[in-house]
C-alpha cells in the first residue's frame, strides 16, 4: 500500500521585533501578496509610509514578486509592527539566501531596534517622573 504524501509549501520562517510588537514572518515562493493577520496589507495599513517601510527589504534585494509574505504581529502599535515585520522579512530572506545578507546588512535592517518604553519604578509617578518637589 503506497504511503499518501502531502505537498509541502516551501516557506522561510523569520522573527522580527521591535519596541513592544513581535511579528512572525513566513516566506513562500509566490508572486508577491503580502498578507498580515489574515488580512491584505492595503486593509491593515492605512499610512502608504508604513506600507513601504514593510516593503523595504524586499524592494532592497529585488524580491518584491518573487515571495509571497504571510505574517502574524502582535503587541505594540502601528509604527512598531510594521518595523517587527519589516526586521522579520530581512530575517527570513538571509535565512533563504547568504547572498542577501550583506544589502540588508548595510541598510540597518538586520539590526533590531533595541528603544523600548522604560519601566516605571517604584516611588515615581512614571519611569522619571518623580513626585513635585515641597521645600515647606
Amino acid at each position: 500500500m503506497a504511503k499518501a504524501t502531502k505537498t509541502a509549501v516551501q516557506h522561510t520562517p523569520g522573527t522580527g521585533r521591535r519596541k513592544s510588537a513581535i511579528a512572525r514572518v513566513r516566506l513562500i515562493v509566490g508572486n508577491g501578496k503580502i498578507t498580515i493577520n489574515k488580512r491584505d496589507i492595503d486593509e491593515y495599513f492605512g499610512l502608504e509610509t508604513l506600507k513601504q517601510i514593510v516593503r523595504q527589504p524586499l524592494v532592497l534585494t529585488n524580491t518584491l514578486d518573487k515571495f509571497d509574505v504571510a505574517v502574524t504581529v502582535n503587541g505594540g502599535g502601528n509604527s512598531g509592527q510594521a518595523g517587527a515585520i519589516r526586521h522579520g522579512i530581512a530575517r527570513a530572506l538571509v535565512k533563504y539566501s547568504e547572498e542577501y545578507k550583506a544589502v540588508l546588512k548595510t541598510a540597518g535592517l538586520l539590526t533590531r531596534d533595541p528603544r523600548m518604553k522604560e519601566r516605571k519604578k517604584y516611588g515615581l509617578h512614571k519611569a522619571r517622573k518623580a513626585v513635585q518637589f515641597s521645600k515647606r
